[in-house]
């Protein structure tokens, strides 16, 4: 039979479903953190539960999968002293006279619109071990920002 007339099945025309990936190195998180991500697990099992398409299935179960390797591998972190910036603490930064506060969080608890950031950013990074009152020169920030105070989050 020529292959014009041959019908290809739907799956040959659908875009291919990969995994979501994982952040690069350890899966540190905070109490509040790993409790994100508990519930987030615990929500796509009970989605699961309650679909019927199939489809909506397997996507569905691909969050899963991503949410129960987050839980079983979330390394909760020490609480942080405070005296320098580390992960899990709340900085308080003077950037030419605008006052930014920011909390260096997990990956997946990461929200930058809300000051929630995450440990691996460059931002977070040029950030760690500094202490109040010491400026740092930060990736992507036009001016220098002041470490004003730091706190345990």
């Amino acid at each position: 039979m020529s292959v014009a007339f041959r019908r290809d099945s739907d799956e040959e025309h659908r875009e291919p479903r990969f995994e979501l990936p994982l952040p690069p190195g350890p899966n540190l998180v905070t109490q509040r953190g790993y409790d994100l991500i508990k519930a987030r697990t615990e929500e796509s099992e009970a989605a699961i539960a309650s679909v019927s398409n199939d489809e909506h299935r397997a996507e569905l179960q691909r969050d899963l999968r991503y949410w129960r390797t987050r839980l079983a591998t979330a390394q909760l972190a020490p609480v942080p002293t405070g005296h320098a910036v580390a992960f899990g603490t709340r900085v308080t930064l003077d950037q030419g006279g605008r006052v930014r506060v920011l909390t260096i969080v997990g990956h997946d608890e990461a929200d930058p619109g809300s000051g929630l950031i995450a440990f691996g950013s460059p931002l977070a990074q040029a950030l760690m071990g500094a202490e109040p009152g010491e400026n740092i020169i930060a990736p992507s920030q036009a001016d220098g920002l002041r470490v004003t105070s730091i706190e345990p989050a």
